[in-house]
């Protein structure tokens, strides 16, 4: 067994916190500072027989780490562990991992074969040109502009699970207030297909997910399951303060879908002029198929 261990020296917790383990020689270190580093790392890491990868950072991290397997590892998927580093650590927070959990005792746990584990699907998005990008929670519309305002949350201070409240909170307030016909309200046009015919029109928000337990207890799909699951709101959203607790609850009152909020399963197509978000980074928009990916084991 061999651990390569990929240290994401930009994330929140470790630009305050840089002690390193006295490991053994089958743990390899890594800290790469930019993307091609990042990938110059894993490819070291392929080369040198390492089926066991610790993910130290948040969820940019996991994401930029899952994109790239494929190029480095090939089909070969290593066994993973997360220690949640990060300003947002969602995934972390779903597997039930410890906030302060180390990268000492993930080393130790990921080479302890009894160690308990958890699958979960990945989110491949891949463009017309078949480049892939792979993460856990995707969105747009007023999801990108939500995930502006979580960066302001940020510099105010407010980090995990206290940005994704104060997040929510101002959403809420900017989606309710102001005119239907501009901002947050009016939505983007934008063609959506599952399994038929594209069907283009404004929408407030797409959001989708792999992962079965988000903060704060939200159940914006429903009940909590395994799987690819997305929802998707009108635009301009209707009923909404009546909508918000069946979206926190995971309730299905008949009126819901009537009002435009439409939980789905599986895989999608869409397309959009702006941008979307894949586990808090933007990217441009333009048509995407967004899928359930390989099923990844994490040790917790």
């Amino acid at each position: 067994m061999r651990v390569g261990v990929v240290r994401n020296p930009k994330s929140y917790r470790n630009r305050r916190d840089m002690p390193w383990v006295t490991a053994p020689d089958n743990v390899l270190f890594a800290k790469p500072k930019t993307k091609a580093a990042l990938t110059e790392a894993l490819t070291s890491f392929a080369e040198a027989g390492v089926d066991r990868l610790v993910l130290d950072g948040g969820d940019g991290t996991v994401r930029d780490v899952l994109t790239r397997l494929p190029a480095t590892f090939g089909a070969r998927i290593p066994l993973l562990a997360v220690t949640p580093s990060g300003k947002t650590n969602v995934l972390a927070e779903d597997l039930g991992v410890a906030p302060d959990w180390s990268v000492e005792a993930a080393v130790g746990r990921i080479l302890d074969p009894a160690a308990p584990r958890q699958v979960r699907p990945c989110i491949d998005v891949v463009r017309e040109d078949g480049s892939l990008r792979r993460g856990f929670v995707f969105g747009t519309g007023a999801y990108v502009r939500a995930t502006r305002l979580a960066q302001s949350a940020h510099r105010m201070g407010a980090f995990g699970t206290a940005s994704v409240a104060l997040t929510l909170a101002m959403s809420v307030v900017q989606s309710i207030a102001g005119r239907d016909d501009r901002g947050w309200r009016a939505g983007e046009v934008m063609q959506l297909a599952r399994g038929g015919k594209a069907e283009a029109r404004a929408r407030f928000l797409v959001i989708a997910s792999t992962l079965e337990r988000l903060p704060l207890g939200l159940k914006p799909f429903g009940a909590e399951r395994p799987g690819l699951k997305s929802l998707t709101i009108d635009a301009p959203p209707r009923l909404l303060l009546a909508a918000l607790g069946p979206l926190w609850r995971g309730t299905e009152p008949a009126w819901l879908a009537r009002a435009g909020y439409v939980r789905g399963e599986g895989d999608f197509k869409i397309a959009l002029d702006g941008e979307f978000v894949l586990d808090g980074e933007a990217y441009p928009g333009g048509e995407l198929t967004v899928s359930a990916g390989p099923a990844l084991e994490f040790v917790t």
